[in-house]
């Protein structure tokens, strides 16, 4: 299972010059198996949504449906969606057959205001593509491991995320923590650029379930890839069987 990520600095606001610049920015694709793209990828970040929120039959999901067919592969991000008069932080899961599964931004960042203008979600969502099972949780929920505990259900976590230079120290050592107790690959993919909420410094990486660093990246809009050895994971989980002991 080969995934990328992809960091992009978005423009504010600036939709359809953000998606052309990742249709630059990923080109042909890598032939991975899955893309993941930072939250807000498209919009940028807004603590008011408003200006920018889509329908699930808008632009953003629109051209996710098609790049996931064009790259043969699943291509994953947040979006501000409303539905039936809320509106959600939602990461939208596409795949090239057709189908998307999603998942609503469970713990809303009161810190910023976030959860005076958004509805959180309620449901645990993995997802299951090509042998690989999925926990989708966003930026916000890395903070919480009860959410995010494993179950023996998933192999690996995607965290979506703005997450500004002054914390992160707590974005590269939360992401590793969850790697270890969940005995997974940890997928975390923020942005770069800044806006007026501060400096974005990337720090994207994928994690291995021993704590290492797969990959990770630089502060620059990139595109870099690895593969998951799952191969690795299978043993270890049988040799040191963590989650068969975990608390309930």
């Amino acid at each position: 299972m080969k995934v990328a990520i992809v960091q992009n600095n978005p423009s504010k606001g600036n939709t359809v010059a953000n998606l052309a610049a990742l249709d630059l920015l990923t080109g042909d694709g890598c032939g991975a198996d899955i893309y993941v793209l930072p939250e807000m990828f498209a919009t940028g970040q807004y603590i008011d949504p408003s200006p920018v929120v889509q329908t699930m039959e808008g632009e953003i999901v629109d051209w996710m449906r098609n790049k996931s067919v064009k790259l043969d592969a699943a291509v994953c991000g947040t979006l501000p969606v409303i539905e039936n008069g809320h509106t959600y932080n939602r990461l939208c899961f596409c795949m090239p057959d057709g189908q998307m599964v999603c998942y609503d931004k469970h713990h809303l960042f009161t810190y910023s205001g976030e959860s005076e203008y958004f509805t959180p979600g309620n449901d645990r969502v993995v997802v299951s593509f090509r042998g690989l099972r999925i926990l989708l949780l966003i930026c916000y929920d890395l903070r919480f491991p009860i959410f995010s505990r494993n179950r023996d259900d998933y192999d690996a976590i995607l965290y979506p995320a703005n997450w500004p230079d002054k914390r992160i120290l707590a974005w590269d050592t939360l992401l590793r923590a969850r790697a270890i107790e969940n005995q997974c690959f940890v997928i975390g993919v923020n942005r770069s650029g800044s806006d007026e909420f501060g400096f974005y410094p990337g720090h994207s990486t994928i994690i291995g379930p021993y704590g290492d660093v797969v990959v990770e990246t630089d502060e620059s809009p990139q595109m870099v890839s690895a593969e998951l050895d799952m191969d690795r994971l299978i043993r270890f989980r049988d040799k040191f069987p963590v989650l068969q002991d975990a608390d309930l």
